[in-house]
Order: C-alpha cells, then sequence, then structure tokens
C-alpha cells in the first residue's frame, strides 16, 4: 500500500480541499466554518494537507488569534479514516503555529461528527456546558468602501424596536416587506416574489423616513439615501447622476434605497413644451425596471404629495405596494408620549390626557410638544429661583402634565383637517397594501 505523507498546502490543493469538505456534506456532517472561510485561511493562514501520491486524502487548517489558536477544518478522506491521518495533521499544523507563542489551541466540532480520536490524541480536552454562539455580519469589510462613497450607513439593529406606536403600519411592513425579503427562500417555496420596490405616502410628518431606516434597520441591510437636489450638481446632470448613483449600488450584495419627496424627480409629465425635469422622470422610469432585477435591494420611494407622481411612475410592475402612512391613533400616540416623557416623571403625568389633547398630532408634532416641555421644565426648575413649573410639580424634576399641555396648546398641528380629508381619499384611490 503506498504509504501517504503531509506536506503544506499548495494553491493547487484548492480543488482536494473542496472535494474533503463535499465528503463531509454528503455524510451528514455540518462543518462549522464556512468554504469560504476555510479557503481563506488556506491562503493566509496555516494549511497542511496530506497526500498520496498526487491525491489529496486529509488537510488541517487553523488560524491564530492573539495567543490562541483555532482548528477552522480537519478532514480525512472516508478511505483513509483510522490511519492516524488525523492526528499526524493536527501535530504538523500545530508545529507550523508555534511562532505565534499560542497559550491555548482550540476547535469547534459539530454534534453530528463522531470522528474525534485525532483530537483526544492530541491531548484536546472535550470542554463541557458550552455554547456556541454566531452571528453573521450583513455588510462585508470590501463593501464599506462603496458604501460609504455613496453616503450609505449601516444603521442600528434597535430603530424597528423604537418606533413608538403605528401597530398597524408595522405589521403591514412586516408582513408585506419584510417577511419576503429576510426569509427569501421560504418566500420562494411559497411562490411570493419578494418587493423590489414600495411607495410610502402621507402627510408631512407621519415618520416615512422613519420607517425607511426601520426597514433597513430589521433587514439589517445598509441604508442609501439618495439626494436629487445633491445630484443636480453633477457634470452630467440629475439624470446621469441618478443613473450613475443606482449603477453604484448595483455593486452591493444588499440595500435599501430611499428616496424622500420622490415627487420632485417624478411629477405629472405635461408634455408640451418639455419641462426641463420630463427627461429626469423618464430616467428613473427606466431605472425601476433595472432595479428590479437585483434580488436583495429595496427601493423605498416617500411623498407627501401623492396626487402629484406621474401615472406612469405608479403603476402595477415599477412598484409592488403603494402603503399610506398616517397619523397615529390613541394607542400610537400614547406610546410615543411614553416614550418622550422622562422614565422618572412618567408616573405623575396624565398621559391619556396628554393623547386625548393631541388628536390630529403628528408624531413630529408630539415629538416637538414633548422637547419643549422637558426644556421649559429645565429653564423653570435653572432660573425661576429654584421653583418648578407648578405647584403640581412640588418636589418632581421633571416636566408635569402642565407643561406638557401647555406645549401642545401652542404648537401647531402640521397636518390640518384638509390634508387629512385628501389623505383618506388618496388612499381610496391609491393605496394597493
Amino acid at each position: 500500500m503506498t504509504t501517504w505523507k503531509i506536506r503544506d498546502f499548495h494553491s493547487q490543493d484548492v480543488e482536494g480541499i473542496l472535494g474533503l469538505w463535499q465528503s463531509l456534506k454528503a455524510n451528514g456532517v455540518e462543518p462549522v466554518y464556512d468554504l469560504s472561510e476555510v479557503l481563506a485561511s488556506c491562503e493566509k493562514d496555516h494549511a497542511v494537507v496530506a497526500v498520496q501520491g498526487e491525491k489529496l486524502v486529509g488537510a488541517a487548517v487553523a488560524r491564530a488569534a492573539h495567543d490562541q489558536g483555532w482548528i477552522v477544518f480537519l478532514s480525512t478522506l472516508p478511505a483513509f479514516r483510522g490511519r492516524g491521518i488525523g492526528t499526524s495533521l493536527l501535530a504538523a499544523v500545530e508545529n507550523r503555529m508555534a511562532a505565534h507563542g499560542l497559550n491555548k489551541l482550540s476547535a469547534l466540532m459539530p454534534e453530528t461528527e463522531t470522528r474525534v480520536e485525532a483530537f483526544s490524541n492530541r491531548g484536546f480536552v472535550v470542554k463541557k456546558n458550552l455554547r456556541y454562539f454566531e452571528r453573521r455580519i450583513p455588510v462585508q469589510r470590501a463593501e464599506l468602501g462603496a458604501l460609504e462613497e455613496l453616503g450609505g450607513r449601516v444603521l442600528p439593529r434597535d430603530l424597528w424596536d423604537r418606533v413608538a406606536g403605528m401597530t398597524a403600519e408595522k405589521e403591514l411592513l412586516e408582513r408585506r416587506l419584510v417577511l419576503p425579503l429576510a426569509e427569501s427562500e421560504l418566500a420562494e417555496e411559497f411562490g411570493v416574489v419578494p418587493p423590489r420596490a414600495v411607495v410610502l405616502f402621507g402627510p408631512p410628518g407621519t415618520g416615512k423616513t422613519t420607517f425607511a431606516k426601520a426597514i433597513a434597520s430589521r433587514l439589517e441591510w445598509p441604508f442609501v439615501e439618495v439626494f436629487p437636489s445633491r445630484l443636480a450638481g453633477e457634470p452630467g446632470g440629475l439624470a446621469g447622476a441618478l443613473r450613475q448613483t443606482f449603477l453604484d449600488i448595483a455593486e452591493l450584495e444588499h440595500a435599501v434605497v430611499f428616496i424622500d419627496e420622490v415627487e420632485e424627480i417624478a411629477s405629472q409629465r405635461s408634455g408640451k413644451p418639455a419641462s426641463p425635469m420630463q427627461g429626469v422622470t423618464n430616467e428613473l422610469l427606466k431605472i425601476i425596471p433595472a432595479f428590479r432585477d437585483q434580488p436583495g435591494r429595496l427601493l423605498v420611494c416617500a411623498t407627501n404629495f401623492i396626487r402629484s407622481l406621474d401615472s406612469a411612475f405608479l403603476r402595477h410592475g415599477r412598484f409592488d405596494y403603494v402603503i399610506p402612512i398616517g397619523l397615529p391613533d390613541d394607542e400610537a400616540r400614547t406610546a410615543m408620549w411614553h416614550r418622550f416623557i422622562p422614565a422618572s416623571a412618567v408616573e405623575g403625568v396624565d398621559v391619556a390626557g396628554l393623547v386625548a389633547a393631541s388628536r390630529g398630532f403628528s408624531p413630529a408634532d408630539i415629538e416637538f410638544a414633548a422637547r419643549s416641555a422637558s426644556q421649559r421644565a429645565l429653564e423653570a426648575a435653572m432660573f425661576d429661583g429654584g421653583a418648578f413649573s407648578t405647584a403640581e410639580g412640588a418636589g418632581v424634576r421633571g416636566p408635569v402634565t402642565a407643561d406638557y399641555l401647555d406645549t401642545i396648546a401652542e404648537t401647531k398641528a402640521t397636518v390640518s383637517d384638509a390634508v387629512a380629508q385628501d389623505f383618506l381619499e388618496d388612499i381610496d384611490a391609491l393605496a394597493r397594501t
């Protein structure tokens, strides 16, 4: 029988590593590290292989992290197991790592892997009562440069949870957008095509931008906001800059692309004479179908004036959903007031009274009134001889009910009754949910 030998990994051994990987998978063993990670460590870290003649029959791959080493991959072909190859591979790769001065060499093995003699033979000890936690980082380092050039960013993971109230809107967006995008394989199994583009419409200040960011946060996708006003100054003009921006976005693996006040570049085309923006609208109408062909991305357009959008812009095939985002109901306003009232003061505040008094307020209006009340209470405490704003607040540090009611009374609602009525009509005529 031809003997086997151990040598360092060579670049031409990649195919052999792939064969070992596939052999593990075929035997029901799910490797801990991805194939891409194993191959990267083969090239950059430490890897040894066992060969019989020209045939690669085993491999051990490891990397060092500070004073600890990790076995990334260890496998031998089934026909060569039980010959001590695994033990020899571990010894060889440990010897290659000696220069790092490691204090510990560790390995993670799938529960289904039963061939652990090689580790035992090399003095590895099984650690009991340990759990392995893993989190996939959604944006790879290589993408960060391109994302920065686009002015995009990765948003905090908790934005979705921080959207106070608006339960109906959140549930609709969760079901229609987030679910099929986050669970794309399951969606495909059910015959659901993940959405590619959506319009959010509603009165000013109702949280359309907040929802767009929250969707990106919920999906853990980069958020890229496109500002037509900034692109207008580019040498190629707005239409050319818009086209190039979307070509750059195509280089990202995932993205939520947001255009606010989209009516500025997609308003009704009158035809004669052609307006300067008509070419931009035409370009945008061409961009969207191409964008829809790219998986792993979502276009979110927001508008306060959906009636002004070009009819071709809203048609089926360009946008999957046209979703209204309206004024918060009582439940949503309650959640918003609880969010903005300091925890130390909330027990002494008549939140139900604030909810009733702020009917017709947008989220932006509520936030403004709450911030104003806090500012007034602070100023009263600091500059009015140390007294608080009202007798009701004696002994309380922070704003009280009267402070909030005063600022509510002085805050002009962003959305008038006429605008609110128009919004209801727009829901009947244009919404697609």
